[in-house]
């Protein structure tokens, strides 16, 4: 789906004191900004910020970091996040938010500085010539193993039945642990779900969510 341009959604974006406008700066310094010990959790593809506006309001002893690339999405993040905060009485202290390019992911973290990782109903890339440019693909996370603690869990959904068996494969490639797989995420015994937009639109269409834990 196309995205109208929105010209003031960047202004809004940098008025912000949670967005990163200049995150190859941080390279080796999250720790730092977040200015406590806490783990770090990325979610990468953050959409319109539902999942990381409920976890990082639960769970104030870890930060977290959303990447997506469109600012007329991000904007959106920013304001979910925002009344997130608000309804829920805390302090918005724990998440930062950016526009990046993932496929350079490497630019931005350095060895260690991530604890978890979540995919949320990425794009699923049908197209074989595309299939590189998935967030699961081999060479992603392969990069992703670059900046992640040993033992950090990849969470990951998706409605897509060809993308999730693909993605097994991917991690098998990458010598990635499966800890705990679900071919259908509402009827089982998984613990710590936030249904995101995506997620509602497709469970009401009546296709079952797939996910996965696995580990680097």
């Amino acid at each position: 789906m196309r995205i109208r341009r929105k010209p003031w959604a960047r202004p809004e974006l940098e008025s912000c004191d949670f967005f990163i406008t200049n995150p190859r700066e941080y390279k080796g310094k999250w720790q730092q900004l977040f200015n406590n010990d806490n783990p770090i959790y990325l979610e990468l593809g953050c959409g319109k910020g539902t999942f990381v506006s409920v976890h990082g309001s639960k769970n104030k002893n870890i930060n977290y970091i959303a990447i997506d690339i469109k600012d007329e999405v991000l904007v959106l993040a920013k304001r979910n996040i925002e009344k997130e905060y608000i309804d829920n009485g805390v302090d918005l202290d724990n998440v930062k938010l950016m526009a990046f390019e993932i496929a350079l992911i490497n630019e931005i973290f350095d060895k260690d500085e991530i604890s978890r990782i979540y995919i949320n109903f990425c794009n699923p890339w049908p197209k074989e010539r595309h299939k590189k440019r998935r967030l699961t693909h081999t060479r992603q996370l392969l990069q992703y193993k670059n900046f992640s603690k040993p033992g950090t869990e990849i969470w990951f959904k998706t409605d897509d039945d060809n993308l999730f068996e693909e993605s097994l494969e991917y991690f098998k490639e990458c010598d990635m642990d499966i800890k705990y797989i679900t071919y259908d995420l509402h009827n089982s015994d998984f613990e710590g779900n936030v249904e995101t937009e995506h997620e509602k639109m497709f469970s009401d269409m009546g296709i079952k969510i797939k996910c996965l834990k696995a580990i680097i």
